[in-house]
């Protein structure tokens, strides 16, 4: 079995969208905030509004789609999570294989030696942080304009394509390379079902379509 979670899963637990209505990119453009060429531009006001997030989601905490999902792994021995979301709240949850598509928020990334390290304050005492070395730090997320991690892509689409049941749980089902994991599945014949209160591109063509909040739907699956 596969999950592929998007932000529909986090916003449950109180955390913005980005694309819905009142979402996160209703109020900024991307590409003032989330390109490396923000980043290179302006990096004091990038990391003011990542650290604005992160203070965010620091009040949010998994919610019972999370903890369903936890249980799903207990009984699944090959299980993968894969998630568009940076918000953490898998691990918290107790998720342990989960592949992050889109890395992780509560991870800091040197520019200059790439060291990579683990950084949960809130407020950042500084802004913008730096390394040991002296470099300018950068969330760990995948911004637009970058490639996934390496290799990270590979894993996915491995899991996918050897799963069952891949289950679609509250993405939007338009960015990409993510949602290419959907027809991946149904062509190595995994059956496909989308959990999302809001139609997506692929709610005519998966096996089954479970109209609703993932917190209520996913423990009712269990």
């Amino acid at each position: 079995m596969a999950v592929l979670t998007g932000a529909g899963i986090s916003a449950e637990s109180g955390i913005p969208t980005f694309r819905a209505a009142g979402g996160l990119w209703e109020q900024y453009k991307p590409e003032d905030l989330a390109t490396p060429e923000a980043f290179a531009k302006d990096p004091r006001l990038v990391w003011e509004w990542y650290d604005w997030r992160r203070e965010l989601i620091a009040k949010a905490a998994p919610n019972s789609a999370h903890k369903a999902l936890v249980q799903l792994e207990v009984r699944k021995p090959n299980y993968t999570l894969i998630t568009q979301n940076v918000d953490g709240l898998h691990d918290l949850a107790g998720s342990g294989r989960i592949l992050k598509l889109h890395g992780d928020i509560w991870r800091f990334r040197c520019t200059v030696c790439g060291a990579n390290w683990p950084n949960r304050k809130t407020p950042l005492p500084k802004i913008p942080p730096h390394c040991a070395c002296g470099g300018l730090a950068r969330p760990g997320v995948v911004w637009f304009g970058e490639p996934l991690p390496e290799g990270m892509m590979n894993e996915a689409e491995h899991a996918v394509s050897s799963a069952q049941v891949f289950l679609v749980i509250g993405t939007s089902a338009s960015v990409y390379p993510a949602a290419s994991l959907i027809p991946l599945a149904q062509n190595a014949g995994a059956k496909t079902i989308e959990i999302n209160t809001e139609e997506t591109p692929f709610s005519p063509r998966v096996d089954c379509v479970l109209r609703g909040s993932a917190g209520e739907l996913l423990p009712q699956l269990l």
